[in-house]
């Protein structure tokens, strides 16, 4: 009898396990059979850098409410969409982020501006201004009871703490009922008391206090920025000043990080961010160099992995943690000088305060789909990124993923800027040329950054 091989072959191997599945295949996973993978590959890369840039639509919604420069923002502690602005007007606004509506608006809560502005617990705000005056608000009472909506609502503090200068910044304490003050010197308040319990200042200091912030971790630590370029680390608990360091230039604002207690990022005059340990200050752990004007403030991500910048050049730039180069940049025609930046609780939005009164949301990643995401799609979009990170070498690639379109201005002012710099480089080169061997020896950009160092 004949022997015949028959191939057999189970139909469940090749049908949908359920229905609506997709049918499996069977594909030959030998490398010899598949000679065009790596350019198909390095297609699919190229195309998922160019759809990013084609979906990189970061701006969602514009905030109103404020008539002039919105200076100051904080967000609620604990909560993902509760955000208070501060403004030149005197106006103060308790915003709802995620319904694009306001909760409280108090029109004239300070005389002249609102410089500084926090959130303390149960539901308080604290606001101060440069009438010399800081007023406890109760943040629930919101519009009345018809929630039209039609105009601010008249409102009363609860409290009101009188000072003697005009006050700079706020800051509330994580754990207690305290807060801290800038003005010409930091001064510590207890919310039960209506004057100072303590003025925190170095013997030497004459500086203004510009602003003011409690470490997130360690609560009893206390960093300022001052207008004689110093940056003071203070212990509540002693009631003085431990260190303090004299920089180049003067620093506009500064933020901790959440995640890493002792690292410390400030945002300074000379369009550089920097980071520092405080446990050595004498150089910074990185330089941020992108803006072309002063950067006014900064705010780090929920994260600790990103934060987020805002410059006199309009711009708005958000930088990932450790590199020092090619933030993403946001910008908009109408966007004037960006006064205050901040990173909502969840570290997927981005807000920003201008100059021209508004308050602004951004995605914080600008290609981000907003709403519902399909398992398919999330699967497609990992699938994207993986392919970008593996490929981010290739010179094509990586031009179309860096590649940032910016305002003429902004361009020709970086332009110039890299002119200017190259010429400072040439020339302290051809100096050392023509020195005597050993006498002007050159100097990290690290280096040059701390002038003087007490503590």
């Amino acid at each position: 009898m004949v022997k015949i091989s028959v191939l057999q072959h189970a139909p469940s191997a090749h049908l949908p396990a359920r229905p609506g599945d997709p049918t499996p295949t069977s594909r030959n996973l030998d490398p010899l059979m598949h000679p065009f993978a790596r350019a198909r590959e390095r297609t699919r890369a190229l195309n998922a850098a160019k759809m990013e840039r084609m979906f990189a639509k970061p701006f969602i919604a514009s905030l109103e409410g404020h008539v002039d420069a919105v200076e100051t923002m904080a967000r609620k502690p604990e909560t993902l969409d509760i955000v208070a602005s501060g403004s030149w007007d005197g106006g103060l606004i308790v915003h709802d982020v995620s319904r694009r509506s306001k909760l409280l608006h108090i029109e004239d809560a300070h005389k002249g501006k609102v410089s500084g502005v926090c959130f303390g617990q149960e539901d308080r705000l604290l606001s101060c201004g440069v009438d010399r005056n800081i007023k406890l608000w109760d943040s629930r009472k919101g519009f009345s009871e018809d929630d039209s909506g039609a105009g601010p609502s008249q409102h009363k503090p609860l409290s009101i703490f009188p000072g003697k200068a005009a006050f700079n910044s706020i800051d509330h304490h994580r754990y207690d009922p305290l807060f801290a003050t800038g003005s010409n010197l930091v001064q510590v308040w207890d919310e039960t008391k209506s004057a100072a319990i303590s003025n925190l200042t170095l013997p030497t200091s004459t500086e203004t206090v510009t602003a003011v912030r409690f470490n997130l971790a360690e609560a009893s630590v206390l960093a300022s920025i001052g207008s004689d370029r110093s940056f003071t680390l203070y212990d509540i608990r002693t009631g003085k000043a431990e260190r303090r360091i004299i920089m180049q230039m003067r620093s506009n604002a500064l933020s901790w990080s959440p995640t890493f207690p002792t690292t410390v990022l400030l945002a300074s005059e000379d369009h550089n961010l920097y980071t520092f340990d405080i446990r050595s200050l004498n150089t910074p752990t990185q330089i941020y160099k992108a803006h072309v004007a002063a950067v006014m403030s900064c705010d780090w991500s929920p994260t600790g992995l990103e934060f987020v910048s805002g410059g006199w050049d309009r711009t708005v730039r958000i930088w990932k943690e450790g590199v020092g180069t090619q933030p993403e940049v946001y910008h908009t025609k109408r966007m004037q000088r960006v006064m205050s930046t901040l990173y909502t609780g969840d570290a997927r939005f981005v807000l920003s305060g201008s100059d021209d009164g508004n308050v602004r949301i951004w995605k914080a990643h600008a290609s981000d789909k907003l709403g519902i995401i399909t398992a398919r799609e999330r699967a497609a979009i990992e699938y994207r990124e993986s392919l970008k990170a593996r490929w981010k070498a290739d010179a094509e690639v990586n031009k179309i993923a860096r590649t940032r379109h910016l305002p003429k201005p902004v361009y020709k002012a970086a332009q110039l800027k890299r002119t200017m710099l190259e010429a400072q480089r040439v020339k302290e080169e051809r100096r050392r040329k023509h020195s005597r061997a050993g006498e002007n020896k050159p100097k990290a950009e690290r280096k040059k950054v701390v002038i003087a160092e007490q503590s």
